[in-house]
């Protein structure tokens, strides 16, 4: 029997987040929740979740020092990846309420109000799955859980074909078209809440878990 990838979910004051831990688990993998900077930095997979006001999730991810952790992760080639607000913090920034907040700046982009008649964004989706996706394979056509207000309207990445260009998969609400997944070689990410998805986010999970290389110990 092959050993279990080792995850850790960053535990840096973002909500409840046991039932992200439970449904890693059911996808194969052996799961800490943990903000200790060696486990951070020695497992197979990082899981950044978030729930809530970018701002505050910012704020504890900075107690915590997470954007040097995910960074340093990232410059290793080490698999991140970030769930709702997990996703949204990666970006360079985000606006709420006319504030902005500097995000951990992987990607450029903005995160800010969706542009619909209603909002939040609450409930079963389908999405626009690139291509070649490795995140949605088998589960392309599936249902996925988003609960949000704030999303990224606008992919602005450009690589020049000087690296390979991410695969960003899309979902509308409202006639407003936003980011729903992200697929960037180490750096995952996903707007809804896999974990709350039901069999397709589990499948989901289960292509991430997968494909996690797992390190000599």
């Amino acid at each position: 029997m092959s050993e279990r990838p080792q995850v850790v979910v960053l535990d840096y004051g973002s909500g409840n987040l046991r039932s992200v831990v439970r449904a890693l688990e059911r996808a194969g993998a052996e799961v800490t929740l943990s903000a200790d900077r060696a486990a951070v930095l020695d497992a197979d997979g990082l899981v950044v979740p978030g729930v809530g006001a970018f701002a505050a999730c910012m704020a504890g991810l900075s107690d915590v020092r997470g954007q040097e952790l995910i960074g340093r992760r990232l410059a290793g080639g080490r698999p991140v990846l970030g769930i709702c607000v997990g996703m949204q913090v990666l970006f360079a920034r985000g606006v709420e309420h006319g504030v902005e907040t500097e995000g951990c700046d992987e990607w450029p982009g903005v995160v800010e109000r969706l542009q619909a008649p209603v909002v939040p964004h609450m409930g079963w989706n389908t999405v626009e799955a690139p291509d070649g996706s490795a995140l949605f394979a088998g589960v392309e056509d599936e249902r996925f859980y988003f609960v949000h207000s704030y999303g990224v309207r606008d992919w602005t990445l450009v690589t020049n074909n000087r690296t390979r260009a991410p695969l960003v998969t899309w979902a509308e609400h409202g006639g407003d078209r936003f980011v729903a997944a992200v697929e960037n070689g180490p750096l995952t990410a996903t707007q809804f809440h896999p974990e709350k998805s039901g069999d397709a986010g589990a499948a989901l999970l289960r292509n991430w878990v997968a494909a996690l290389p797992i390190a000599a110990r």
